[in-house]
Order: structure tokens, then C-alpha cells, then sequence
């Protein structure tokens, strides 16, 4: 055995004839008396103390530590007592994803797991902490999907904890912890006549908008941070390779979501309506920091900016120019005096991308196509959405079968033809 039992209480000595005898020691019944002690990997020495009357705890404890270390399994006991806060926030500083997602991952964690498990050591959670965790989100009224991403966020760090040998198994992963349950939910897309009311009802300058959104399917922050020179007007596309995004509070440059750098269909239409918005509003230069503040600046020409001639905000945009649109076409109702717009997420900005994605399906553009203009990663997850708004196999079967009675009935012998056949 590599470690040993030292017994604190009484001590070795050597008599004047050569005997070896026990004699008590100076702390004899005081403290813990019994101190497990080996060596660990990292070649330090570890130790942990056991009370009178648990030798063989103390036994059973070096013999669990020395199989551990055998087996490839030993968790430093110090290492442990580490707080989920102490941990996590180390985590998070060595993530290498865009700053945007650290910084939104920061945030939950701030907000919704160092307020209720920070404190505790990573070594002493169980299931059961994480089951009531998980309760305490519920019951403060957070959104299932919002619920869902501070979940993945926890476990990911204790993920991580057990990858660095702090701990033995992440307590997600016991088969009595769920994460919480996705609500099921259809997307319902605007009609043309909604989409065209709330186009009506916005200021001029921010009209053509609704034509990046609802007829290039563009998100928000790509519509904001549109160059003039990514419009193919005679080629008929427009290539979508950047957004105006927060980080920290302030705007930057950045790739779409995902750095799905697309090309998409430039239908006439919106051709023309960006082409007159121009006319009315040229287009402006605005200067802003490469994917971070601070980063090397870039300047653009974007056919949409705000008032002051600045990149539009999306939090100003959406109170003083979207919301009070949607409360004059009548998709929000008309709020008391001194109180604000309600909220309804469903009628956002990318209510656009689903009309979109609608008027497209309807037509009979497939799922990968219809995938690749959204700028998705994967056409499953696009199927996955708007499955619902494609054409039923029994609606197909009818259209087929009406489409080759058309034909015959087209045909030189007519309709008779058919039926007495």
C-alpha cells in the first residue's frame, strides 16, 4: 500500500534495551486521530483526518484513493472542494467562441445558476440539487426553450469539470435529471396582408426592411448591416456576409449567425423597392470594430441606417419604430397610457424569415434550397420548423390527379373520353 494510517495520538519510541513501544503523544485525545496519507499523481502529498473508532474508514478510504489512482479514476479531493462559481467563471474565460456567445453564456450563468449552486463545491453535488435547480428555473417563469439553453450552459461546465479530473461524473447526466421539455409550438407566418399593413406603418426610411425580411428572408442584424455593394441588382442576388450585432453593449461588425455567409435570390420586386429606397435614403458610410470592440475597423456603406446616420440599434429600432408600427396595423393592441407595447416574441422581426420561408414552401422551393437561403446549418432543422407549411402528400395527390383530368380534358378527345373509359 503507498499510503499509511498515521494514529496522531500515540507515537513510536525506542527503549534503552532496543524495543520499540507506543507511548501517548502530546495531542492524545484531542482533534481527529487518525490522518490517511499517500501520494498523489501530481507527486504531492495528500491527506484527509478520521475521528477515534474509524480506522477502518480511514482504511477503506486509502484503499478506494490507491484503486482510483490504479484504474485511472482518482479525483483530487482538494480539487473538488472547487465552488461551481469559482470554476465556471474559468470556463467561461477559456471559451473560444465569438465574445458575443461568451458573453451570453456569462450572463445566464450570472443571472440563473451562481444566485442558487455557486457557492457549493463541484464534489458534493447530486442529482437531487440539480433536480431542485432545475424547479426554481421553472417556477420563476423562465421559458421552457430559455430553461433549456441555461441547462445545456450548467452541464457543459460540469462536463468540463470531469474532463479536468475535478470530478468523477456529471449529476446532468443521472437518468433522473431532465432537461426541461421543449413546448411544442408552430410557426404561423404572417399573411401578405399583415406583412404589407406593418410595412405601411413604418417610418419611410425603414420601410424597404421589410423586403430584405420578408422577400430575402434576412435576419434583423444582417438587414442592419447590409453594404450597398453585397446588392446584386443586375446579377439578381444579394450576398449576406455581414451583421451589426452588440458585444458588451456596443455595435460591431460581424459574420451572420454562425458564419453562414450566403447568396440569395434577389427577387425583382425587392430589387426595385431597395433600388427606391436609395433614391430616397442613400446609403451611408458607418465605421464600426471587427467582430469585438476594439477590434480593426471597417467601414461599410449600409442601406439602412438610423437617424444620426449611425448602424441602427436593434433595441431602439424595435421600440421606437417596430412595435409602434405593429400597434397601428393592429397585430398588437394599442397599450394604456403610460404603459408600453406588450411583447410578443412571435411578432419580432423574424416574423419576416417565416413569411418568407412560408411564400417559398407554397411555391414548391424544396427544404435544402429554402435551408441554404436561410442561412441554417442543417436542413433538418428547416424541416424540422416549417414542415407544417409544406404542401400535404394528400394535397399533392389531389392536384396530380386534377392536373391529368385537366390535361385529357385539353386534349383533342375531351373529357367524355375519360369518363366513359
Amino acid at each position: 500500500m503507498a499510503g499509511h494510517i498515521q494514529d496522531r495520538w500515540y507515537k513510536t519510541e525506542t527503549t534503552d534495551d532496543g524495543k520499540t513501544v507506543k507511548v501517548k503523544s502530546d495531542r492524545h485525545g484531542t482533534g481527529l486521530r487518525y490522518r490517511a496519507r499517500y501520494v498523489g499523481p501530481d507527486g504531492t502529498e495528500k491527506s484527509k483526518s478520521f475521528p477515534d473508532g474509524q480506522k477502518r474508514h480511514a482504511d477503506r478510504w486509502l484503499a478506494q484513493i490507491e484503486a482510483d489512482m490504479a484504474r485511472g479514476q482518482y479525483i483530487d479531493p482538494k480539487a473538488s472542494r472547487t465552488t461551481f462559481q469559482q470554476y465556471a467563471e474559468r470556463w467561461v474565460a477559456a471559451q473560444t467562441t465569438d465574445i458575443s456567445t461568451r458573453a451570453g453564456t456569462e450572463s445566464r450563468l450570472r443571472l440563473h445558476a451562481y444566485p442558487h449552486i455557486g457557492s457549493r463545491p463541484l464534489g458534493s453535488f447530486q442529482p437531487e440539487q440539480i433536480r431542485a435547480w432545475s424547479r426554481e428555473l421553472e417556477d420563476k417563469g423562465l421559458a421552457a426553450s430559455y430553461r433549456r439553453v441555461i441547462f445545456a450552459n450548467v452541464s457543459a461546465v460540469f462536463t468540463a469539470a470531469v474532463d479536468d479530473a475535478l470530478i468523477a461524473k456529471n449529476p446532468f447526466r443521472a437518468a433522473s435529471v431532465k432537461a426541461p421539455a421543449m413546448v411544442p409550438s408552430r410557426v404561423r407566418p404572417w399573411t401578405p396582408e399583415r406583412v404589407f399593413a406593418v410595412r405601411a406603418a413604418l417610418p419611410e426610411q425603414y420601410r424597404a426592411m421589410v423586403d430584405a425580411g420578408g422577400g430575402c428572408g434576412m435576419r434583423q442584424g444582417e438587414i442592419f448591416g447590409l453594404p450597398v455593394d453585397e446588392v446584386g441588382f443586375l446579377k439578381g442576388w444579394v450576398h449576406v456576409a455581414y451583421q451589426v450585432k452588440l458585444v458588451n453593449g456596443q455595435a460591431v461588425f460581424a459574420p451572420p449567425k454562425r458564419g453562414k455567409v450566403r447568396d440569395v435570390p434577389l427577387p425583382e420586386r425587392v430589387g426595385q423597392a431597395f433600388a427606391a429606397h436609395m433614391k430616397r435614403f442613400p446609403p451611408t458610410e458607418v465605421t464600426l470594430p471587427w467582430l469585438a470592440p476594439g477590434g480593426p475597423q471597417v467601414t461599410k456603406r449600409l442601406l439602412f441606417t438610423a437617424p444620426d446616420g449611425g448602424a441602427l440599434l436593434r433595441n431602439h429600432f424595435n421600440v421606437h419604430a417596430w412595435k409602434p408600427a405593429l400597434v397601428t396595423a393592429g397585430v398588437l393592441p394599442e397599450p394604456e397610457p403610460g404603459q408600453r407595447v406588450a411583447e410578443s416574441r412571435e411578432d419580432g422581426t423574424h416574423a419576416l424569415r417565416h413569411f418568407y420561408a412560408s411564400v417559398l414552401l407554397d411555391a414548391g422551393e424544396n427544404i435544402k434550397a429554402l435551408s441554404r437561403y436561410l442561412g441554417h446549418s442543417d436542413p433538418g432543422f428547416t424541416l424540422r420548423v416549417y414542415t407544417h407549411l409544406m404542401p400535404s402528400s394528400e394535397s399533392r395527390t389531389r392536384n396530380a390527379v386534377d392536373g391529368m383530368y385537366r390535361a385529357v380534358a385539353e386534349g383533342n378527345d375531351g373529357p367524355g373520353t375519360a369518363h366513359a373509359a
